[in-house]
């Protein structure tokens, strides 16, 4: 049983095709093939391989730290550090700015000129304070008019609060989840910790797939649906504007 058939397991274990599961990880189908057939040669090196079996163990929730040692001990080992000194070179020149002094002279120049002005003000309007001249208080407008229309008052005090899906998801036990807009723009992709309550907002539309549709609690747009599913069943479920239901 080697690193590939482990990968396969668990991406079929989630109910996941190879083109999803490249979607998600942003791993070449067909490197996704050839991993899982033990054929590491398409990644490019060790250290590419190691950032894709990262990246695919994270969605598939499996342990990326024990993946990679297994990958390294099978293939040599981890590769040796490289020397500072090999990177940085010792002799070359490290040139440092100097810092410039404050230009005091400018500073008192533009100080004097403004103590001038307020003396020219201060002279032309007598011993009335200027400030009530130069910066006029704005007109009063008078008493808010009531709208007949409930609705639109409701969005003057509300504003665009109301075009926001709003998704609020509690795990009982540890889940994975994939968190969507309406334009398929991933807002969150892995496990959801025991405990752990997240809420994600996007408007008009927010797509969600539960990993596991018993193991969360589920609240849209203010109202509490419970459970979105089973145990163990994976879902894919779509929320908007209007009101939300139980599936």
């Amino acid at each position: 049983m080697g690193i590939g058939n482990d990968l396969a397991e668990a991406r079929r274990a989630m109910g996941l095709t190879v083109g999803q599961l490249s979607e998600r990880t942003r791993v070449r189908e067909a490197l996704i093939h050839a991993m899982e057939r033990e054929d590491f040669s398409l990644c490019g090196g060790d250290f590419y391989t190691r950032g894709h079996l990262r990246n695919i163990a994270k969605v598939l929730g499996l342990d990326y730290e024990a993946l990679i040692h297994r990958y390294d001990d099978q293939h040599g080992g981890v590769p040796a550090p490289v020397r500072a000194a090999a990177v940085f070179q010792a002799d070359t020149p490290i040139k440092i700015r100097e810092r410039r002094s404050p230009n005091w002279t400018m500073a008192m120049a533009v100080a004097l000129m403004i103590l001038a002005v307020f003396g020219v003000v201060k002279t032309m309007g007598g011993n009335s304070a200027p400030t009530a001249d130069l910066f006029p208080a704005p007109a009063s407008t008078g008493p808010t008019s009531k709208t007949s229309d409930p609705r639109r008052a409701a969005s003057l005090t509300t504003g665009k609060r109301g075009e926001l899906v709003v998704v609020r998801v509690k795990a009982e036990r540890t889940s994975w989840l994939d968190v969507k807009d309406g334009g398929d723009r991933v807002l969150f992709s892995g496990n959801l910790k025991a405990g752990r309550t997240s809420t994600w907002k996007a408007k008009k539309k927010l797509k969600v797939t539960f990993g596991d549709g018993g193991a969360v609690l589920l609240q849209v747009n203010g109202k509490n649906l419970g459970a979105p599913g089973k145990a163990g069943e994976v879902l894919n479920r779509s929320y908007g504007l209007s009101e939300p239901r139980t599936p």
